[in-house]
């Protein structure tokens, strides 16, 4: 089990492409492998055959097992052996094999709605409700008349690998990582009239208030090297770039890839960035380096009404940002007078083995300060 990321420490053999005896080429698929952010293809280094299968489908194992033997070989291999799956691969989200594999349908029957004709959950669904019911033949016993349903008890299920993966990291989040929360409201009056602005104006790339949030934060990183650490084994890493994740809501689940450099980029280059991670997170198309590295990701709920969020860090980072929704709020202006203003809900989650109460409030309070004056947002940082 290769290792696919700084924090990953076990995965999932999600589906084997080869048996025992076949003869593989470099760059034959051998199995996927699975984390609880992205699926794999691992590859053959070189030319061989397979020996022995050493670890079953849907087992999840620590990084470095052996799950298979192979012998290498040097004679060319100029007719493939590999199973048709192997040599044609059936593009499909991880979800969607799951999926497959728990109802016992073959990917290979489903017709894919994606991109390039790329299974999705709900192709494997309708292929499910499309399917024929079995007869019984005439000379079977009547069935039995159904159960009387328990009153009070609610649909129960095991829970798949890659969510008991998923529920496994987030609690050892919560208890290996001590927290600690600091919160703010922005004031965003001027920054929703801005956003309104540049998305009518001719070739600037269409900006949300994520956006916004996220190049305040980079501005902040970028003034605030002593807040761009993590912990790592004991030691305080202060990392090079400023990379920021961005959370994003997928059919697998939540995923954080990170966005490079955001330091230098202007609004425009981030909203066209994200714009990039979020396709490619939503289709399956993520790498593990898309996923790795960042000291503080940015959550958003806004759009669903939330006034606060106090999310739980990603493992390997030391922050992340849990943004609302805006919300009116009266507030006095220079002369005392009621002024109405638009505000935003902010709640930074922080490691109190790198950060401490004062230097994240400074943070926040930077953060903040970039919101109620965005303009400078917009121009590339020098």
């Amino acid at each position: 089990m290769p290792k696919l990321g700084l924090t990953m420490t076990e995965g999932l053999l999600a589906c084997w492409r080869v048996k025992p005896g076949d003869r593989v080429q470099k760059g034959d698929v051998l199995f996927v492998a699975e984390t609880d952010k992205i699926a794999t293809d691992i590859e053959a280094p070189g030319a061989g055959e397979i020996a022995s299968i050493e670890v079953a489908e849907g087992s999840t194992v620590p990084v470095g097992t052996v799950v298979a033997t192979w012998i290498d070989s040097n004679i060319p291999v100029s007719s493939p052996t590999l199973p048709a799956i192997a040599t044609s691969r059936v593009l499909a989200t991880p979800l969607a094999r799951r999926l497959a594999r728990q109802v016992g349908l073959k990917l290979a029957t489903i017709s894919g709605s994606g991109p390039r004709g790329r299974i999705k959950a709900r192709d494997v669904e309708a292929a499910c409700a499309a399917a024929p019911v079995p007869t019984v033949p005439s000379s079977a016993p009547p069935a039995a008349p159904p159960a009387p349903p328990s009153l009070g008890l609610s649909e129960r299920r095991p829970a798949s690998p890659m969510e008991k993966t998923v529920a496994r990291r987030m609690t050892e989040a919560k208890h290996a990582i001590p927290h600690f929360y600091v919160q703010a409201d922005a004031d965003v009056t001027r920054l929703l009239v801005l956003r309104d602005e540049l998305n009518v104006a001719e070739g600037f790339a269409r900006v949300s208030l994520t956006h916004f949030v996220i190049a305040a934060v980079a501005r902040a990183l970028a003034q605030m090297p002593e807040i761009n650490r993590i912990w790592d084994a004991d030691e305080i890493v202060t990392l090079d770039g400023i990379d920021v994740g961005l959370a994003v809501a997928t059919e697998r689940g939540l995923l954080a890839p990170v966005l490079r450099h955001a330091d230098r980029m202007g609004l425009d280059g981030i909203a066209r960035a994200c714009g990039d991670l979020v396709a490619r997170a939503r289709a399956g198309r993520l790498v593990a380096e898309d996923l790795a590295g960042g000291t503080l990701s940015v959550s958003n709920v806004g759009m669903f009404g939330a006034s606060h969020l106090t999310p739980i860090i990603n493992p390997g980072q030391a922050a992340i940002l849990g943004v609302a929704a805006v919300r009116p709020a009266f507030r006095p202006d220079a002369e005392g007078r009621p002024c109405l203003c638009q505000e935003l809900g902010l709640v930074l989650s922080c490691d109190h083995r790198v950060l401490d109460g004062v230097s994240a409030a400074r943070f926040l309070d930077r953060v903040t300060q970039f919101l109620r004056q965005p303009l400078t947002l917009t121009r590339v940082h020098g």
